[in-house]
């Protein structure tokens, strides 16, 4: 009979074994990965396995949505190496407790609902990337370690591969006879066991680095308390800030859609902020959601806090009492169980519709994923894919303005405009109007248009001044509110010769 309970989210029924399960499947798959991004930026092996424990269990516990696995991930870690390099790992513990205050700056201010902002293309390309960056990753393991560190050759290649190839034959294959346990658990104990009791030599956790350690020690950073250190930590902590929320919350998003529920991108962002602050004065090398790890958490059927609190414990357990154990734990088995995670990430129906989709899309998806595969640069990917479909998305408007010109009875020429008057359809909108030729009285209607930025308040200035030149009244109509007070904000800056109409409601005010 399975058993439910409540954990921190009342209205949520969740079974233990799936989550325990889950968990421990998620920490297996994480302590490789902390290792690896811990030795890359040249940290000690313990802070990549501190940051994923501390980093795990507060986000878990005070998260902005069940099933989120955090843990110290690569994107945030390799913003931090040049300030390794240059100034040593206490000025690093520094800004990622600095990034940690700028994270909960944003959940505080609730400014994380703008990652709304980032359309679907780039979500394609964000998440294709990233998929190509697991699985790319993946592809380093079949390297050596130690002083003959090379791609491996012969009988060590063989066995590597197959392995590899063992571990994701059982991941596809297991879930055809028994759900009652994740694939990727099982898949990894059974190459556990073939590997430790047939004895095949085979790359292990331990040619990586050890795990043996014991409780994260409280640190205060030893970096001196003047302004000069805030300059060289602040552009570090802001950058790794950023790209630990974008990251955070694509993922956030990603998860939402995949289970149908809603997650609160504020309280994900305290949170991660909180947990960074701790992974500055914990030793642990800072972090943010990982989107392989979540995968792999909801792909074993989590949908709770507990597996994330599993997985930060268990990870817990290992460096205190199980390294000899997971030391042994074959490097094939994690590789197999994350290639099928990177399978699983890739966005297959972005292929299916590829060629149906607008061009602009098409080209916003491929340089996201080019961006996040070559630079590993997430927040950048996605910036610079924002812009794209920002930049597109006002030319396309921009070609929208149109002007419906009559005369009515009493010689007053109208123009009723359509289409947002803004930046970009300045020069089509001021094309429209013939003011030699016009009567003596104009009337601009704006019921189908509206007035959106300050290049559209100078046009009306010039146009205002243009027609006054030659004695005519230039009037506007049918203004909604917020159009009328950035008109009336920028009088200040700029004299609007425009008289107002003073009898329409304006259509939002009948609403």
């Amino acid at each position: 009979m399975k058993k439910y309970f409540n954990l921190f989210d009342l209205n949520q029924e969740v079974n233990y074994r799936t989550e325990i399960l889950a968990g421990l499947t998620v920490a297996m798959t994480m302590i490789p990965e902390s290792l690896s991004f811990a030795l890359l930026a040249g940290f000690p092996p313990l802070v990549g396995l501190y940051g994923a424990f501390i980093m795990g269990l507060f986000t878990a516990i005070f998260g902005g949505r069940p099933g989120l696995i955090s843990g110290g991930a690569g994107a945030t870690v390799i913003v931090l190496i040049a300030l390794m390099q240059s100034h040593g790992i206490e000025y690093v513990f520094a800004a990622i407790a600095l990034a940690g205050v700028f994270q909960m700056l944003v959940g505080l201010f609730k400014l994380a609902k703008f990652i709304r902002l980032v359309p679907q293309s780039v979500m394609y390309g964000f998440v294709n990337g990233l998929a190509i960056v697991i699985f790319l990753a993946q592809i380093s393991q079949f390297k050596t370690t130690g002083e003959h560190a090379g791609w491996m050759t012969g009988s060590a290649l063989w066995t590597m591969a197959g392995l590899v190839a063992l571990t994701i034959g059982l991941v596809i294959f297991i879930p055809k006879v028994t759900k009652a346990v994740p694939a990727s658990l099982l898949a990894i104990i059974i190459l556990f066991g073939l590997v430790y009791f047939i004895g095949i030599d085979t790359k292990t956790v331990s040619d990586i680095a050890s795990v043996q350690g014991g409780l994260p020690p409280f640190h205060i950073p030893l970096v001196p308390l003047e302004l000069d250190t805030l300059w060289i930590i602040a552009p570090y902590a802001a950058i790794m800030a950023g790209v630990g929320l974008t990251e955070g919350l694509l993922t956030l998003n990603l998860v939402d859609e995949m289970t149908q529920t809603k997650g609160n991108g504020n309280r994900e962002s305290i949170a991660q902020g909180g947990a960074n602050i701790l992974n500055g004065f914990f030793f642990g090398m800072g972090g943010c959601p990982m989107i392989a790890q979540t995968l792999v958490n909801l792909s074993a059927g989590a949908r709770a806090r507990l597996s994330g609190i599993i997985s930060a414990l268990t990870i817990l357990v290992i460096v205190l009492f199980g390294a000899p154990v997971i030391g042994k734990l074959p490097i094939a088995a994690l590789t197999g169980v994350m290639i099928m995670v990177a399978i699983g990430t890739f966005e297959w129906t972005s292929l299916r519709i590829f060629g149906r989709m607008p061009k602009a899309d098409i080209i916003i998806m491929l340089v996201v994923t080019l961006i996040t595969v070559f630079m590993h640069n997430l927040a950048l990917a996605v910036l610079i894919g924002v812009i794209i479909s920002a930049l597109v998305f006002a030319w396309e408007n921009a070609k929208r303005i149109r002007a419906r010109k009559y005369t009515d009875e009493n010689g007053v020429k109208h123009y009723e405009i359509y289409g947002p008057l803004f930046f970009g359809s300045v020069a089509a909108f001021n094309e429209k109007f013939d003011v030699p030729n016009d009567p003596q009285e104009v009337v601009i209607d704006f019921s189908e248009s509206r007035v959106a930025d300050m290049s559209a308040i100078e046009a009306l200035n010039s146009l205002t001044e243009r027609y006054l030149k030659v004695g005519k009244t230039l009037r506007l109509r049918h203004l909604s509110e917020d159009c009328t007070r950035l008109l009336n904000n920028a009088n200040k800056i700029i004299e609007i010769n425009v008289v107002e109409d003073p009898t329409y409601k304006v259509m939002e005010d009948n609403r």
